[in-house]
């Protein structure tokens, strides 16, 4: 797979107030991108799954590379699943990993492996009271995002960590689970924790509110790089969630990491058997050797 630095790290630059970190892309790159996604936009236009509820251009991708669902599934079979991609993120050098002290599940014992698609919000510059009074349309977009989404994706919402609005409910999750999202992670809060339970659609969010985010959360980009507390999400990247919190495997790097955790996880095995039989320290020093030296 080459270096652990890969072409990504050197084509960033920082932007905005709160420094945000998002790849550049030539201007070349910017008009094919769009022609691009026009065409796409069309496309699903036709197949009656466009919204229209946020202007076309704020659509960076539609069609993207996903992990294969066999990849998926090697994944899912994996016990303390975050915590083992974590330690192999670890030793790739990528930050990928926000624990549960920062986004906490709705719900227990869910564990979830998917593509990310992903949602950057901000909040509105009107109060909600006028935003009532000039009878102005709703500008958040979860409902775009679950028709252009494919069936196991991972809903990434970036509101920058915002606890007072929230960026989803009740309503907005029995859409995600009827059109097949394999789960959602909030920079943000959700509300209707109740009704999310109930559903059994996993949710991991920084909060909960009873505030609405009509009139007062716009989507200005979907499907573009966001940043979940201390990591960087882009859409297609594989989104790995339970108990422990979240991390995000880099597309790129979705397979190097299978293939080590599974390797350590045989290593692991065999250790818990000769704990448990209560084996020598010399039968033990070369697993714990091998799988705390690399």
């Amino acid at each position: 797979m080459g270096s652990t630095l890969d072409q990504r790290t050197f084509s960033q630059r920082r932007c905005g107030r709160g420094g945000r970190i998002v790849p550049s892309t030539s201007m070349e790159e910017g008009r094919a991108m769009t022609a691009v996604v026009q065409s796409e936009y069309d496309e699903y236009v036709e197949a009656g799954r466009i919204w229209g509820l946020v202007p076309r251009e704020r659509i960076r991708k539609i069609k993207f590379p996903r992990v294969p669902k066999e990849t998926i599934d090697r994944y899912l079979a994996i016990d303390d699943l975050t915590t083992s991609v974590s330690d192999v993120l670890d030793s790739l050098g990528i930050v990928g990993t926000v624990a549960a002290s920062h986004l906490k599940p709705i719900g227990v014992g869910q564990k979830v492996v998917g593509p990310a698609v992903t949602i950057r919000n901000v909040l509105e510059r009107k109060t909600p009271t006028q935003g009532y009074h000039d009878k102005d349309f709703i500008r958040m977009s979860t409902r775009d995002i679950y028709y252009l989404s494919e069936p196991g994706d991972v809903l990434v919402t970036d509101t920058g960590g915002n606890l007072d609005v929230s960026n989803m409910g009740g309503q907005s999750c029995t859409v995600a689970k009827t059109r097949g999202l394999a789960g959602s992670i909030v920079n943000g809060a959700v509300r209707d924790v109740s009704t999310i339970r109930e559903l059994g659609y996993p949710v991991w969010s920084c909060g909960v509110t009873p505030l609405t985010g009509k009139f007062r959360i716009e989507a200005m980009e979907l499907n573009g790089p966001v940043q979940v507390h201390n990591i960087r999400v882009e859409a297609g990247d594989l989104i790995v969630a339970d108990d422990s919190g979240i991390c995000c495997v880099p597309f790129e790097h979705v397979d190097r990491v299978i293939d080590e955790i599974e390797r350590i996880s045989t290593d692991e095995a065999r250790m818990a058997e000769l704990i448990v039989a209560d084996a020598p320290l010399d039968q033990l020093r070369p697993l714990f050797r091998k799988r705390y030296t690399g």
